[in-house]
């Protein structure tokens, strides 16, 4: 997998291809507990940095997933709508929300490197 930016927020985005795909951390996953219930954004729905494209509902509380930069989705992940609990195996792998196409000038250098989100969690 290619290099990963993080948000405050606990999602997490990859490149792939010339694609973003976007998903939340397994520190996030962890402190949600099992997921119940996963509502992802329709395709080719424009977001701002900082919208909520997703909600999500696990045992333990109910929340949102923003979009942590400015794009289109272009793919959602179907698998854990039916099986939410794939977030919580591989929040990393399997278990993304979704994929962007990033608006022009977008900067991906603004969103934390592991070690900057490795340092949030531990507080």
């Amino acid at each position: 997998m290619s290099k990963i930016k993080y948000t405050e927020k606990h999602e997490w985005l990859a490149l792939d291809g010339d694609l973003i795909k976007v998903g939340i951390t397994d520190f996030a996953q962890a402190s949600l507990g099992d997921l119940v219930f996963v509502e992802l954004p329709e395709t080719d729905t424009a977001f701002n940095a900082g919208d909520e494209a997703a909600v999500i509902e696990s045992v333990k509380a109910a929340g949102d997933i923003s979009v942590p930069v400015a794009g289109t989705v272009v793919e959602v992940n179907e698998a854990i709508v039916e099986e939410p609990e794939l977030v919580n195996r591989d929040p990393m792998g399997e278990g993304w929300f979704f994929k962007l196409r990033l608006d022009e000038g977008v900067n991906l250098d603004e969103l934390m490197s592991e070690a900057e989100y490795q340092e949030l969690i531990e507080e």
